[in-house]
């Protein structure tokens, strides 16, 4: 069977930059690299210069694949938020990877919406939250449900256990961030003097906030990292703070808990059905109710971290890609 798996985003297999990657980028090369090892004959299109090769598993250019359409045959097409694809494969099997919302006026402005509706594609929803909230008037063939798995980078880990009074921000988008900052400058820092926050993510922070004085307040800006950056940090902190707004999935909560940190959220959107209060996390219902969580987590016996610790862990076994990969192998049959 020759699988396509399209991600239009900028990157190729041999990128010394892999490890940067967003969510959607790192899923969609794991994924192609799973099934590749499944003996499928899998290649990846990206928005890249040249062909690139890595084991059996080809890259090609977006551009080549549109150049080259009436001489290469797909079995099956699978697309990340992108349907122009499908117009140019008419006896291919599609498959519509939804990552993000999916509204009809946003699908019409980004040329989506004829493809959309011209081809029926069965559709996978990374979340229920999401599948929820697309319109049932795009008429798709299927709508399907599996959610996103656990990366590489954070699987098959030795957990530590012995934890640092740090927490933890790294959601690309700020909202709520200024509110959570402010808590800290108001609520924390003046009592817990050695409590630290380190915010990952989009350098675009560094702009919107006085980085020298926050540092003062133990509030670390540190940007964008890469993913062993990124796990180190985890593995020796105490909790995520992710409030949970615009998350389809949220695959930062899923890396932090497989890494023992449990998350503490408003619990809205997919983070609702995500996290469990009081046992790979928290939910807190407002700002100040977030404020007495954190305390609550600054002041927490040895024995319920520990405890949350192993929870969070034991959740994120449930993302496993060796696990996942049988829904997948069922929608390819």
């Amino acid at each position: 069977m020759n699988i396509l798996i399209n991600c239009p985003s900028k990157f190729n297999l041999k990128s010394s930059e892999l490890d940067k990657l967003g969510g959607v980028e790192s899923l969609n090369i794991a994924l192609a690299k799973k099934l590749s090892d499944k003996n499928y004959n899998v290649t990846l299109s990206s928005i890249c210069i040249k062909k690139t090769k890595v084991k059996k598993l080809l890259n090609l250019p977006i551009k080549f694949i549109e150049t080259k359409k009436n001489k290469l045959v797909f079995d099956v097409i699978i697309s990340s938020n992108d349907a122009a694809i499908f117009k140019y494969f008419p006896n291919s099997k599609k498959i519509l990877w939804l990552h993000n919302p999916l509204q009809i006026e946003k699908s019409i402005r980004k040329k989506q919406f004829l493809p959309l509706i011209t081809n029926r594609p069965k559709v996978i929803f990374v979340s229920t939250y999401l599948e929820t909230i697309t319109s049932k008037l795009f008429f798709f063939k299927e709508r399907i449900v599996i959610p996103n798995f656990l990366l590489p980078d954070f699987t098959d880990q030795i957990i530590n256990f012995k934890r640092k009074q740090i927490f933890i921000w790294s959601v690309q988008r700020s909202k709520g961030l200024d509110k959570t900052i402010d808590l800290w400058i108001k609520d924390i820092s003046p009592i817990y003097k050695n409590v630290e926050l380190h915010i990952f993510g989009s350098n675009i922070f560094f702009n919107e906030y006085n980085v020298k004085k926050l540092k003062l307040k133990k509030i670390f800006f540190r940007g964008r990292v890469s993913k062993q950056v990124l796990k180190n940090t985890y593995n020796k902190s105490m909790a995520m703070i992710c409030l949970g707004y615009d998350e389809t999935f949220c695959l930062n909560a899923l890396e932090a808990n497989s890494c023992g940190l449990p998350i503490i959220t408003f619990g809205k959107t997919a983070l609702n059905n995500f996290v469990t209060d009081d046992h790979n996390g928290f939910v807190a219902r407002n700002y100040t109710d977030l404020t007495l969580v954190i305390v609550k987590m600054i002041n927490i016996s040895k024995s319920k971290h520990l405890k949350l610790i192993k929870n969070s862990i034991n959740t994120s076994k449930k993302y496993l890609l060796k696990n996942i990969i049988n829904n997948w192998l069922n929608i390819l049959k």
